[in-house]
């Protein structure tokens, strides 16, 4: 028996590239990683001028606005590579739809309790709890696709 070195294949499958998942992860990517830089770079610029009411929750922190932004940052980073590696797809959504339903969950109940008015069942629909819908169709889809 002779021992050498092993071949591991590292390349991407045939169907990686671009498709219509490239674009549409490209496009929740985007929008992660630009919040991401926003929050990591200048905290309080993104505290007070992100189009969510976010001082509504409480007192500014910047450090905790950073580490949400390194969050934001790493979903980003993973759903720009499922977007032109299929094999990622399903865990890339997955893992996003699981953060963006939990952080809608904490809007919910952030409302339900009074901390912020009854208007914010309107603001956080567009950036909280749409995406984490979409999240959610899109996980399945992927689960479909992977089947």
């Amino acid at each position: 028996m002779t021992a050498g070195p092993r071949s591991v294949s590292n390349s991407l499958p045939a169907s990686a590239g671009f498709d219509a998942w490239t674009i549409v992860l490209g496009i929740f990517a985007f929008g992660n990683i630009a919040n991401a830089v926003w929050m990591l770079i200048d905290p309080v610029h993104w505290y007070y001028n992100l189009p969510a009411g976010v001082p509504d929750f409480g007192p500014l922190n910047e450090h905790f606005v950073r580490d949400i932004g390194c969050i934001f940052l790493l979903l980003g980073i993973l759903l720009a590579w499922a977007a032109y590696d299929p094999r990622w797809r399903l865990t890339a959504c997955a893992v996003n739809a699981a953060f963006y339903v939990l952080h809608a969950l904490v809007h919910v109940l952030d409302t339900v309790r009074g901390l912020v008015g009854p208007e914010h069942w309107m603001i956080d629909a567009s950036g909280v709890y749409v995406p984490a819908l979409i999240m959610i169709g899109l996980t399945a889809a992927a689960a479909r696709s992977a089947a």
